[in-house]
């Protein structure tokens, strides 16, 4: 149920477990991604659970938050999900030769002269302007048939999706406009709702209701992870959850319902020792007050270790939390590991820096950062 990722300098080897058998020596020298699809497969069914009777349909954009998409997507297939979203027209080309009979959505929509490529893949465009919908309209036309497409209203975000005018426009020209597409989808996306007492979250749930009403009947989505905690108000007929299947928490400040999916970890390269009065790493931004016991460990920003997380972070070693030493460098780190018991600090030791000991939450408050970013 797992997979590994080694990181070895900026080069990812993805496997499923027959990387070893290539590198033998990978597993105990390097940096260690483990990806556990049996949790995946959890907190796929969790999600569902939460969201019925609504269809759970995953994000797998950016190669499924960085976990692989091919054996994420396989997974959840596997699970049960047969409709997907992707960021890009790549992604979603990728994905389709993985999932031959999914329907996959394109989140950036159609760019220009894309149309023929999304017939082509069969793929569904999310239609985020009224010259997309224009353009796909006229091309729909062109062909004589029907095209499937999903459009998405900005309801407060003001990123992607229909303006009020753009709606308004669409709504009065909707019988021409949709005369050669299929609406298989309106959509929109939620700017607050993983604070629950936002009201903002009100205001773009009853903004999207009055969308509804402009536009041909067709299923709708507005929650992704943390718009699924938000009530049965918000769940519609499709969710799009993808932090909360990779097991994030998506309301911060509460428990996390969702199983660890991803451990980060790395070896132990060397223990030493400093005196009093000694530093650590570049610009010696760590001073010892103490004897302190000193652990160089295989990972580095190299690896995807954000630097940040060298001012306060901490990493799990048997069962203890340990803070770094100084700043993260390239391929390394240090950490103090004085209060550890010696057995459990020794060369080739395992460090998690991501998983059962270190979530993704506690990594990305040490790095000024947000979970997603963390995976």
């Amino acid at each position: 149920g797992d997979f590994r990722f080694y990181l070895t300098g900026r080069t990812v080897w993805r496997s499923l477990l027959y990387m070893t058998e290539l590198f033998p020596d990978l597993g105990e020298q390097t940096a260690r991604l483990t990806v556990r699809l049996t949790a995946l497969r959890a907190n796929y069914r969790e999600v569902s659970h939460r969201a019925s009777p609504a269809a759970v349909a995953p994000v797998v954009k950016a190669d499924s938050y960085g976990l692989g998409f091919e054996p994420i997507s396989s997974m959840l297939a596997r699970a049960g999900a047969d409709t997907f979203f992707v960021a890009r027209l790549a992604e979603a080309i990728s994905l389709r030769r993985v999932l031959p009979r999914a329907r996959i959505f394109v989140l950036d929509g159609l760019t220009p002269g894309a149309a023929g490529a999304f017939v082509q893949y069969r793929l569904t465009p999310v239609l985020n302007s009224y010259d997309e919908i224009l353009e796909w309209s006229a091309f729909a036309r062109e062909r004589g048939g029907r095209l499937d497409a999903a459009v998405h209203v900005d309801t407060g975000m003001n990123r992607s999706g229909l303006s009020r005018r753009e709606l308004n426009q669409v709504a009065a020209q909707a019988r021409e406009l949709f005369d050669g597409v299929n609406l298989a989808l309106v959509m929109s996306h939620l700017a607050c709702a993983d604070d629950p007492l936002s009201p903002m979250n009100r205001t773009q749930l009853e903004r999207f209701r009055a969308a509804l009403t402009l536009l041909p009947p067709a299923p709708a989505s507005l929650a992704a992870s943390a718009g699924i905690h938000l009530g049965r108000d918000y769940l519609f007929d499709i969710v799009r959850p993808g932090l909360a299947l990779y097991g994030g928490n998506p309301r911060a400040g509460e428990p996390n319902p969702y199983d660890v999916v991803a451990r980060l970890t790395a070896r132990i390269l060397q223990v030493r020792q400093a005196e009093i009065g000694e530093t650590v790493g570049y610009g010696a931004t760590f001073e010892a007050r103490r004897p302190t016991v000193l652990a160089t460990v295989a990972m580095g920003y190299a690896d995807g270790m954000m630097r940040a997380m060298g001012r306060n972070g901490r990493v799990s070693l048997a069962g203890h939390k340990v803070p770094f030493a100084g700043r993260i460098s390239m391929d390394l780190v240090t950490l103090d590991v004085t209060d550890v018991p010696a057995a459990a600090r020794s060369r080739g030791g395992e460090v998690e820096f991501l998983g059962d000991g270190i979530t993704l939450e506690e990594a990305a408050r040490a790095a000024g950062s947000i979970n997603h970013e963390i995976l």
